[in-house]
């Protein structure tokens, strides 16, 4: 579908919904992109004009408002795939409003407010598959929304799928002040545990209180056998891995011993922690559709949910990489585009 057709899409599904034009900018043919064409450091990131993206059938394009600015993808960006056709635009979470609707769409018209996933959000306009996006959950504001489907659908997982935690139980959330990691407090408090939070610095373990963690200790300069036998003297029951290294090997030691004690940490993660008897080591990954953004929101709509964000805008992208690659990020880094 061109550009031209989009904004004709556009229109008539506005007509549907009884909106006006007025309410939604029409499509252009070229939109503004942070893309890359070649790998390097975060000076490669830079603007380009580019064509809109065409949407298929089951897609819809949004006008973006946030993106999410992931981890990963300064890796990505200092060694494309063999596969990366240039210019290469990255950014995986996306907020934003409906621009147009593809023909076997349900659910979805012309100017909601939407977030989730799809490939290329650092850029004015994204095509995003309808299954992989969902209305924005009350409370949450669009910039927030940008940070919130991978690492809201990476915490959530984490806590009930991966380690099926529960009411009452312990849990040490090591890596509580990055971008899942603030949401796993928040998440695990909502689900009736009791949160000890790891952070490397002083401002990451108030936000990890504020957010709240019963108790803090510092990853890096802290004694993490010596909080945790405070926090629970008979062992933790579970521990959500965030980073790896030492310091979370010090947290696995942390677990009690009888047979329950489990560990879950993201895929991608290293180094991977070593293996342990009676301790349970869960590898997990993060997925999305449907139904699991429609859980995402429900939680996010019972907590309350704060998304910590630091914005910078669209033009700064290459900034935004350097800060990511800095370290000690609140929250998650989200590129503002309109």
């Amino acid at each position: 579908m061109t550009p031209r057709a989009l904004a004709l899409v556009a229109a008539a599904s506005l007509a549907l919904c009884g909106a006006s034009l007025a309410d939604v900018q029409p499509v252009p043919d070229t939109m503004l992109a942070a893309a890359l064409d070649k790998g390097g450091g975060p000076e490669v990131l830079t603007i380009h004009h580019l064509p809109v993206p065409p949407i298929k059938a089951d897609e819809v394009l949004i006008a973006v408002h946030a993106a999410g600015v992931g981890a990963w993808e300064a890796g990505m960006r200092r060694q494309p795939s063999a596969r990366a056709r240039f210019p290469l635009v990255l950014g995986s979470d996306v907020a934003g409003t409906i621009a147009a609707v593809g023909s076997a769409v349900r659910g979805f018209s012309v100017g909601d407010q939407v977030y989730g996933t799809g490939n290329g959000t650092y850029a004015e306009y994204v095509a995003a598959r309808a299954q992989n996006i969902a209305h924005l959950p009350k409370g949450i504001t669009p910039t927030e929304a940008g940070a919130l489907a991978i690492s809201g659908l990476s915490a959530l997982q984490g806590i009930d799928d991966a380690l099926h935690l529960k009411a009452g139980e312990t849990l040490i959330v090591h890596g509580a002040a990055g971008a899942v990691g603030t949401l796993a407090v928040q998440l695990a408090r909502l689900r009736g545990a009791r949160v000890l939070a790891t952070a490397s610095d002083e401002a990451g373990l108030a936000l990890a209180q504020r957010l709240g963690a019963e108790a803090v200790v510092n990853g890096r300069t802290g004694d993490i056998a010596a909080a945790a036998h405070v926090f629970a003297p008979n062992g933790v029951d579970a521990v959500l891995g965030l980073a790896g290294g030492d310091a979370l090997e010090h947290c696995i030691d942390a677990l009690r011993r009888d047979g329950r004690g489990r560990v879950a940490y993201l895929y991608g993660m290293e180094p991977l922690p070593k293996p342990r008897f009676a301790i349970s080591m869960i590898l997990y990954s993060f997925y999305t559709g449907t139904e699991q953004l429609a859980r995402l929101n429900q939680a996010v709509e019972a907590a309350k949910l704060h998304v910590p964000v630091v914005e910078v805008p669209l033009a700064a992208a290459a900034d935004a990489h350097r800060r990511l690659e800095a370290g000690h990020v609140p929250g998650k880094i989200v590129l503002v585009v309109r």
